[in-house]
């Protein structure tokens, strides 16, 4: 139960990610935040390295750095995707190579998060 709950939570953040990224939702209030954006970016990257590398130990009860890695990976493709999306398909959004870095470095915590709870056994 437990498995199947965290794998729709992690396809929903997946999904999510991608509305939040791509969907222009008129006129929402601005947050003044310098930065503001570049924290989602790494509050949806940390989420989803989280999720996905929690699913695949609920999977076999082991999490292997190799198949952790492979998570990272997609993470980064997915953001860099992201990116590219918004600049070819959206007239209201343009990638930003800062994001991409704020993605990598969301998805790269959670790695050593992921890495020191496999560790302790915590996960």
């Amino acid at each position: 139960m437990l498995k199947k709950t965290i794998l729709s939570l992690a396809i929903g953040w997946t999904f999510l990610i991608a509305v939040l990224c791509l969907v222009k939702f008129g006129d929402l209030p601005k947050i003044k935040v310098s930065g503001f954006d570049k924290y989602g970016h790494f509050i949806f990257h940390f989420v989803f390295t989280m999720l996905w590398g929690y699913y695949a130990w609920l999977k076999q009860h082991s999490l292997t750095y190799k198949k952790l890695a492979a998570i990272v990976v997609v993470s980064i493709f997915y953001g860099i995707l992201i990116e590219f999306l918004q600049e070819t398909c959206t007239q209201t959004r343009q990638a930003d190579p800062l994001d991409v870095l704020a993605n990598f470095i969301g998805a790269m915590t959670a790695f050593l998060v992921l890495v020191f709870l496999n560790k302790r056994k915590k996960i």
